[in-house]
């Protein structure tokens, strides 16, 4: 039984924000649980981009049970007008006696504003209290409204051996199907899917979310330096707006075919291979704060050795697939093992019969950048799904 107390409604509020996975875009998911007198009267999460905040929900909910009442708030309540106003403006005027947040806001338009706003009004207010959960919900925004690029998730389907295919190319399928109901929900709750032009090739994949439940369909990215995708390629479907990074050696007629057919053509380098940092930098540009990619070892090691990489989900099946398979992650390792890119694991699930094991590369650059920088900053992308 779970002991009732700050805690207990802060995971409530927590609850309530992570059930709006995917749904936000670029900005955090955030909820929020008003009680007073020892009962909930109003509970709410952010829904929507451009749409009411937690707090606004919750405190409709609670009407004029607002006053004299305790929010508890995963986010520190916003302090600036935004596309919406701000909600400490709100909780001011309705009354609210005590607030708890999670978590400051890194956006530096907040950024402890919120707090000091309440404050300045004679409002209690906490900050901590499960403040670690409420970050890791919004890790994605987190590195997006700091760095202004998409949180990168590197998501592979792996032999126990690390192979992502036979000898052939084979790949469907290497993991079972609970594994991959929880690969389309990763799509869902993400803003864009990113593949290289190897993977369309060999698979022709729609890149879509398919689901028991209507799923959301993220923004379907294509990493194509040559400009090679073909007209009658499923991502071209219109199921999803679709983007292509190429190169600004891309064949210019190429490029306008896709437009017409409704891809978006993004130049990215002068070079041979797509600059993937100026790729993600233009995806930040366009609102898309979190990337799933779904490609092959070239591109998974590109990213890895570039520092892009956020976070790597590894779902492992109970497989061999031997030495001349693709590997998972296709780059020049060191010398050393003392020198090799050292992963923080985060956790490990079960999906039926396969493992998914959630990591985390070092935070900046990596120790191959000087291997990066020797190829232009540049990677392609071949390999299948």
């Amino acid at each position: 039984m779970e002991v009732l107390n700050d805690e207990f409604y802060m995971r409530l509020a927590l609850n309530a924000a992570a059930g709006a996975a995917g749904q936000t875009g670029v900005n955090p998911m955030v909820g929020c649980v008003v009680v007073r007198d020892g009962r909930i009267v109003g509970i709410g999460a952010h829904l929507r981009r451009g749409e009411a905040h937690a707090e606004v929900h919750a405190i409709r909910m609670a009407g004029a049970e607002a006053r004299g009442a305790t929010a508890y708030v995963t986010l520190e309540p916003c302090s600036h007008h935004g596309r919406t106003p701000p909600c400490c403006d709100l909780l001011i005027a309705e009354g609210v006696a005590r607030v708890v947040v999670a978590t400051t806001d890194p956006n530096p338009l907040v950024a402890g504003s919120g707090v000091e706003r309440l404050r300045a009004q004679g409002i209690e207010v906490e900050v901590g209290l499960l403040g670690q959960e409420s970050r890791a919900l919004n890790e994605a925004f987190n590195r997006f409204i700091v760095t202004g690029r998409p949180f990168v998730t590197i998501k592979t389907a792996v032999t126990l051996d690390g192979r992502i295919a036979t000898r052939t190319g084979h790949s469907k399928w290497i993991t079972g199907p609970e594994a991959r109901e929880a690969v389309h929900t990763l799509r869902h709750r993400h803003d864009a899917i990113m593949v290289g032009i190897g993977t369309v090739l060999a698979d022709d994949p729609e890149l879509t979310t398919r689901l028991s439940v209507p799923g959301l369909h993220p923004v379907r990215v294509i990493v194509d330096s040559a400009l090679r995708l073909p007209p009658d390629a499923r991502v071209l479907n219109g199921a999803a707006p679709t983007i292509v990074l190429a190169t600004r050696r891309a064949d210019p007629a190429k490029a306008a075919a896709l437009r017409a057919l409704g891809a978006e053509v993004i130049p990215c380098g002068d070079g041979a291979r797509v600059d993937l940092r100026a790729g993600l930098a233009a995806l930040g540009d366009r609102g898309i704060g979190s990337a799933l990619v779904e490609g092959g070892g070239v591109l998974n090691g590109a990213l890895l050795e570039a520092g892009l990489a956020d976070k790597i989900m590894l779902f492992y099946a109970a497989k061999i697939a031997g030495d001349e398979a693709p590997s998972a992650f296709s780059l020049r390792g060191p010398e050393a093992m003392g020198d090799a890119i050292g992963l923080r694991i985060a956790g490990i699930e079960r999906y039926g019969d396969d493992w998914c094991v959630t990591a985390y590369p070092p935070e900046g650059e990596s120790y191959a950048a000087d291997i990066t920088r020797e190829a232009g900053g540049e990677a392609d992308v071949h390999g299948s799904h």
